[in-house]
Protein backbone atom coordinates (compact mmCIF):
# COMPACT_ATOMS: atom_id res chain seq x y z
CA UNK A 1 0.00 0.00 0.00
CA UNK A 2 1.84 3.31 -1.19
CA UNK A 3 0.96 6.79 -0.10
CA UNK A 4 -0.29 9.37 -2.30
CA UNK A 5 -1.00 12.36 -0.52
CA UNK A 6 -2.73 11.74 2.24
CA UNK A 7 -3.88 8.85 1.04
CA UNK A 8 -3.05 5.34 0.55
CA UNK A 9 -3.54 3.26 -2.48
CA UNK A 10 -5.66 -0.06 -2.74
CA UNK A 11 -5.90 -0.74 -5.91
CA UNK A 12 -5.21 1.44 -9.51
CA UNK A 13 -8.24 2.95 -9.01
CA UNK A 14 -9.29 3.44 -5.42
CA UNK A 15 -7.64 5.75 -2.63
CA UNK A 16 -8.14 5.53 0.63
CA UNK A 17 -7.83 7.76 2.98
CA UNK A 18 -5.10 7.74 5.44
CA UNK A 19 -7.29 9.55 8.01
CA UNK A 20 -11.00 8.04 8.49
CA UNK A 21 -13.24 8.49 11.33
CA UNK A 22 -14.65 5.76 13.54
CA UNK A 23 -17.98 5.60 14.47
CA UNK A 24 -18.10 2.39 17.12
CA UNK A 25 -19.88 3.49 20.16
CA UNK A 26 -21.27 6.46 18.71
CA UNK A 27 -25.29 7.08 19.87
CA UNK A 28 -27.66 7.41 17.32
CA UNK A 29 -28.69 10.87 18.86
CA UNK A 30 -24.81 11.86 18.70
CA UNK A 31 -24.09 10.34 15.13
CA UNK A 32 -25.88 13.04 12.94
CA UNK A 33 -24.11 15.78 14.10
CA UNK A 34 -20.67 13.85 14.60
CA UNK A 35 -20.53 12.88 11.25
CA UNK A 36 -21.29 15.86 10.00
CA UNK A 37 -18.71 17.94 12.39
CA UNK A 38 -16.43 15.67 11.18
CA UNK A 39 -17.25 16.11 7.16
CA UNK A 40 -17.00 19.98 8.58
CA UNK A 41 -13.34 19.08 9.85
CA UNK A 42 -12.14 17.60 6.74
CA UNK A 43 -12.24 14.06 6.63
CA UNK A 44 -13.50 12.56 3.91
CA UNK A 45 -13.49 8.33 5.12
CA UNK A 46 -16.53 7.57 7.08
CA UNK A 47 -15.88 3.84 8.87
CA UNK A 48 -19.27 2.18 10.30
CA UNK A 49 -20.59 -1.56 10.59
CA UNK A 50 -24.03 -2.96 10.80
CA UNK A 51 -22.75 -4.09 14.37
CA UNK A 52 -22.50 -0.33 15.44
CA UNK A 53 -26.29 -0.80 15.21
CA UNK A 54 -26.29 3.49 14.34
CA UNK A 55 -25.96 2.83 10.36
CA UNK A 56 -29.39 5.07 9.69
CA UNK A 57 -27.76 7.84 12.04
CA UNK A 58 -24.67 7.95 10.48
CA UNK A 59 -25.86 8.31 6.56
CA UNK A 60 -27.95 11.46 7.89
CA UNK A 61 -25.07 12.81 9.28
CA UNK A 62 -23.39 12.16 5.81
CA UNK A 63 -26.00 13.55 4.32
CA UNK A 64 -25.81 16.13 5.97
CA UNK A 65 -21.95 16.70 5.66
CA UNK A 66 -21.86 16.54 2.10
CA UNK A 67 -24.65 19.05 1.49
CA UNK A 68 -23.31 21.37 4.01
CA UNK A 69 -20.31 21.33 2.38
CA UNK A 70 -21.30 21.62 -1.26
CA UNK A 71 -19.61 18.25 -1.77
CA UNK A 72 -20.83 15.26 -4.27
CA UNK A 73 -20.96 11.49 -2.79
CA UNK A 74 -17.64 10.52 -4.80
CA UNK A 75 -15.62 13.04 -2.45
CA UNK A 76 -16.19 10.75 -0.04
CA UNK A 77 -14.72 7.19 0.96
CA UNK A 78 -17.41 4.92 2.90
CA UNK A 79 -16.80 1.71 4.84
CA UNK A 80 -19.57 -0.25 5.84
CA UNK A 81 -19.09 -4.04 7.20
CA UNK A 82 -21.12 -7.34 7.16
CA UNK A 83 -22.16 -8.72 10.33
CA UNK A 84 -21.28 -12.68 9.86
CA UNK A 85 -22.87 -14.16 12.54
CA UNK A 86 -21.32 -15.78 15.61
CA UNK A 87 -22.63 -19.22 16.93
CA UNK A 88 -20.74 -18.42 20.23
CA UNK A 89 -23.22 -15.97 20.64
CA UNK A 90 -26.35 -18.20 19.35
CA UNK A 91 -26.54 -16.24 16.18
CA UNK A 92 -25.81 -18.58 12.97
CA UNK A 93 -23.67 -17.65 10.23
CA UNK A 94 -24.74 -15.79 7.51
CA UNK A 95 -25.21 -18.02 4.34
CA UNK A 96 -24.60 -16.21 0.96
CA UNK A 97 -27.62 -15.26 0.15
CA UNK A 98 -28.09 -13.13 3.46
CA UNK A 99 -24.43 -11.52 2.96
CA UNK A 100 -25.81 -10.07 0.12
CA UNK A 101 -29.44 -9.30 1.81
CA UNK A 102 -26.97 -7.54 4.78
CA UNK A 103 -25.32 -5.18 2.23
CA UNK A 104 -28.47 -4.18 0.39
CA UNK A 105 -29.85 -3.66 3.79
CA UNK A 106 -26.51 -1.57 5.01
CA UNK A 107 -27.29 0.49 1.78
CA UNK A 108 -30.43 1.09 2.27
CA UNK A 109 -29.82 2.48 5.94
CA UNK A 110 -26.70 4.69 4.84
CA UNK A 111 -28.88 6.39 1.97
CA UNK A 112 -26.03 5.28 -0.47
CA UNK A 113 -25.97 3.21 -3.67
CA UNK A 114 -22.77 1.57 -2.78
CA UNK A 115 -19.68 1.29 -0.34
CA UNK A 116 -16.37 1.72 -0.99
CA UNK A 117 -15.26 -0.98 1.00
CA UNK A 118 -17.34 -3.52 2.58
CA UNK A 119 -15.79 -5.97 4.90
CA UNK A 120 -16.65 -9.18 6.95
CA UNK A 121 -16.24 -7.76 10.48
CA UNK A 122 -14.37 -11.39 12.02
CA UNK A 123 -13.98 -14.32 10.98
CA UNK A 124 -16.87 -15.54 13.00
CA UNK A 125 -18.54 -17.42 9.60
CA UNK A 126 -16.68 -21.08 10.88
CA UNK A 127 -17.57 -23.01 7.88
CA UNK A 128 -19.75 -20.26 5.63
CA UNK A 129 -16.51 -18.25 5.42
CA UNK A 130 -15.61 -19.20 2.04
CA UNK A 131 -19.15 -19.02 1.29
CA UNK A 132 -19.22 -15.76 2.24
CA UNK A 133 -16.10 -14.41 0.56
CA UNK A 134 -17.86 -15.89 -2.53
CA UNK A 135 -20.82 -13.69 -1.75
CA UNK A 136 -18.62 -10.25 -1.07
CA UNK A 137 -17.03 -11.21 -4.30
CA UNK A 138 -20.63 -10.87 -5.86
CA UNK A 139 -20.61 -7.96 -4.19
CA UNK A 140 -17.82 -5.93 -5.50
CA UNK A 141 -18.88 -7.35 -9.41
CA UNK A 142 -22.47 -5.97 -8.77
CA UNK A 143 -20.69 -2.57 -7.91
CA UNK A 144 -22.74 -2.86 -4.49
CA UNK A 145 -18.72 -2.32 -2.93
CA UNK A 146 -15.96 -0.91 -4.93
CA UNK A 147 -13.20 -2.57 -2.95
CA UNK A 148 -14.05 -5.93 -0.39
CA UNK A 149 -11.80 -6.86 2.49
CA UNK A 150 -12.39 -8.54 5.77
CA UNK A 151 -11.11 -7.41 9.56
CA UNK A 152 -9.65 -9.36 12.57
CA UNK A 153 -8.58 -11.93 10.04
CA UNK A 154 -5.70 -13.99 10.96
CA UNK A 155 -2.96 -15.38 8.64
CA UNK A 156 -4.94 -18.98 9.02
CA UNK A 157 -8.00 -17.16 7.71
CA UNK A 158 -6.60 -15.68 5.23
CA UNK A 159 -5.26 -18.68 3.44
CA UNK A 160 -8.85 -20.26 3.65
CA UNK A 161 -9.69 -17.95 1.06
CA UNK A 162 -6.13 -18.55 -0.70
CA UNK A 163 -6.22 -22.65 -0.90
CA UNK A 164 -10.30 -21.85 -2.41
CA UNK A 165 -8.37 -20.02 -5.28
CA UNK A 166 -9.93 -17.26 -4.52
CA UNK A 167 -9.37 -13.56 -5.03
CA UNK A 168 -7.64 -11.74 -1.98
CA UNK A 169 -9.11 -9.22 0.10
CA UNK A 170 -7.71 -5.67 -0.74
CA UNK A 171 -7.71 -5.03 3.16
CA UNK A 172 -7.71 -6.21 6.65
CA UNK A 173 -8.87 -4.16 9.43
CA UNK A 174 -7.03 -4.89 12.73
CA UNK A 175 -5.97 -3.92 15.70
CA UNK A 176 -2.49 -2.06 15.29
CA UNK A 177 -0.97 -0.03 18.03
CA UNK A 178 2.58 0.52 19.41
CA UNK A 179 1.66 -2.70 21.77
CA UNK A 180 0.27 -4.62 19.27
CA UNK A 181 2.16 -4.34 16.06
CA UNK A 182 1.19 -8.01 14.59
CA UNK A 183 4.87 -7.84 12.24
CA UNK A 184 3.97 -11.73 11.36
CA UNK A 185 0.14 -10.91 10.11
CA UNK A 186 1.24 -7.97 8.84
CA UNK A 187 4.33 -9.76 6.82
CA UNK A 188 2.75 -12.13 5.13
CA UNK A 189 -0.60 -9.38 4.51
CA UNK A 190 1.84 -7.28 2.42
CA UNK A 191 3.11 -10.41 0.53
CA UNK A 192 -0.51 -11.05 -0.28
CA UNK A 193 -1.04 -7.37 -1.60
CA UNK A 194 -3.20 -7.14 1.59
CA UNK A 195 -3.95 -3.66 2.79
CA UNK A 196 -4.18 -3.43 6.49
CA UNK A 197 -6.09 -0.66 8.51
CA UNK A 198 -6.10 -0.01 11.82
CA UNK A 199 -7.59 0.07 15.04
CA UNK A 200 -8.03 1.11 18.18
CA UNK A 201 -4.79 3.22 17.29
CA UNK A 202 -5.01 5.33 20.87
CA UNK A 203 -5.25 1.48 22.96
CA UNK A 204 -2.02 2.72 25.21
CA UNK A 205 -3.76 6.11 26.03
CA UNK A 206 -5.08 6.55 30.16
CA UNK A 207 -8.34 7.63 28.51
CA UNK A 208 -8.75 4.76 26.03
CA UNK A 209 -12.12 3.37 26.85
CA UNK A 210 -12.37 4.37 30.01
CA UNK A 211 -15.93 5.11 30.14
CA UNK A 212 -18.35 2.38 32.00
CA UNK A 213 -19.53 -0.10 29.51
CA UNK A 214 -16.47 0.48 27.25
CA UNK A 215 -15.43 -3.01 27.63
CA UNK A 216 -11.93 -4.22 26.78
CA UNK A 217 -8.97 -6.47 27.90
CA UNK A 218 -6.75 -3.53 29.21
CA UNK A 219 -5.64 -3.64 32.36
CA UNK A 220 -5.47 -1.45 34.91
CA UNK A 221 -1.86 -1.07 34.54
CA UNK A 222 -1.85 -0.91 31.03
CA UNK A 223 -3.53 2.12 32.22
CA UNK A 224 -1.11 3.38 34.28
CA UNK A 225 1.58 2.93 31.15
CA UNK A 226 0.82 5.63 29.23
CA UNK A 227 3.26 8.55 29.99
CA UNK A 228 5.76 7.21 27.27
CA UNK A 229 3.84 8.65 24.75
CA UNK A 230 2.63 11.53 26.43
CA UNK A 231 6.13 12.52 26.74
CA UNK A 232 7.65 11.88 23.09
CA UNK A 233 4.72 13.72 22.01
CA UNK A 234 5.90 16.84 23.33
CA UNK A 235 8.61 16.68 21.89
CA UNK A 236 6.64 17.02 18.65
CA UNK A 237 4.41 19.50 20.23
CA UNK A 238 1.67 17.57 19.18
CA UNK A 239 -0.53 15.29 21.77
CA UNK A 240 -0.11 11.87 22.55
CA UNK A 241 -3.42 10.44 20.57
CA UNK A 242 -1.54 12.56 17.48
CA UNK A 243 1.99 10.78 17.75
CA UNK A 244 -0.11 7.04 17.97
CA UNK A 245 -2.18 8.36 14.87
CA UNK A 246 1.08 9.57 12.99
CA UNK A 247 2.84 6.44 14.16
CA UNK A 248 0.23 4.20 12.44
CA UNK A 249 0.07 6.39 9.02
CA UNK A 250 3.68 6.65 8.95
CA UNK A 251 3.88 2.47 9.16
CA UNK A 252 1.87 2.62 6.09
CA UNK A 253 -1.63 1.88 7.73
CA UNK A 254 -4.69 4.01 7.41
CA UNK A 255 -6.12 4.89 10.74
CA UNK A 256 -9.71 5.30 12.19
CA UNK A 257 -9.89 8.09 15.17
CA UNK A 258 -13.09 8.82 16.32
CA UNK A 259 -14.00 12.07 18.97
CA UNK A 260 -17.30 13.77 19.69
CA UNK A 261 -14.98 17.32 20.06
CA UNK A 262 -14.78 19.07 16.82
CA UNK A 263 -11.42 20.22 17.93
CA UNK A 264 -10.01 17.27 18.80
CA UNK A 265 -11.44 16.00 15.43
CA UNK A 266 -9.21 18.83 13.96
CA UNK A 267 -6.17 17.69 15.76
CA UNK A 268 -6.50 13.99 14.74
CA UNK A 269 -6.32 14.88 11.81
CA UNK A 270 -3.51 17.22 11.45
CA UNK A 271 -0.87 14.10 11.31
CA UNK A 272 1.19 15.50 8.11
CA UNK A 273 2.96 18.76 9.82
CA UNK A 274 5.49 16.25 11.97
CA UNK A 275 7.03 13.43 11.59
CA UNK A 276 8.15 10.96 14.19
CA UNK A 277 12.44 10.40 13.80
CA UNK A 278 13.98 7.17 13.42
CA UNK A 279 15.02 6.59 16.89
CA UNK A 280 11.63 7.11 18.72
CA UNK A 281 9.86 5.07 16.02
CA UNK A 282 12.72 2.75 16.85
CA UNK A 283 12.15 3.15 20.58
CA UNK A 284 8.37 2.09 19.86
CA UNK A 285 8.97 -1.14 17.72
CA UNK A 286 10.50 -2.16 21.05
CA UNK A 287 7.09 -1.81 22.76
CA UNK A 288 5.05 -4.50 20.86
CA UNK A 289 3.29 -6.92 23.86
CA UNK A 290 1.78 -8.71 20.88
CA UNK A 291 -1.48 -8.64 22.52
CA UNK A 292 -5.10 -7.31 20.93
CA UNK A 293 -7.22 -5.87 23.84
CA UNK A 294 -10.42 -4.29 21.99
CA UNK A 295 -12.12 -7.73 21.54
CA UNK A 296 -12.49 -8.34 25.55
CA UNK A 297 -14.25 -11.56 25.12
CA UNK A 298 -11.31 -13.81 23.76
CA UNK A 299 -13.86 -15.49 22.06
CA UNK A 300 -12.08 -18.86 20.93
CA UNK A 301 -14.36 -19.26 17.74
CA UNK A 302 -12.88 -16.03 16.40
CA UNK A 303 -9.94 -19.13 15.81
CA UNK A 304 -11.94 -21.94 14.26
Amino acid sequence: MTPKAQHFTLTQEIQIPAVGFGTYLISNEDAPQAIGAAIDAGYRHIDTASGYHNEEAVGAGIRDGLSRNDLSRTDLFVTGKLWPGNPAWGDAPKTAKQVVAECETTLQKLGLDYVDLYLIHAPYGGPERVNQWRAMLDLKSRELARAIGVSNYTEAHLDEIKSARLEMPAVNQIELHPWSQKPELLGYMSEQGIAPVAYSSLVPLASWRSAPGQDSAKTEEMRADSTTFETMAEKYGVTAAQLLLRWGVQNGYAVLPKSLNPDRMRQNLDLFSFKIDPGDMAQIQEMDRGESVAWATGDPSIAD
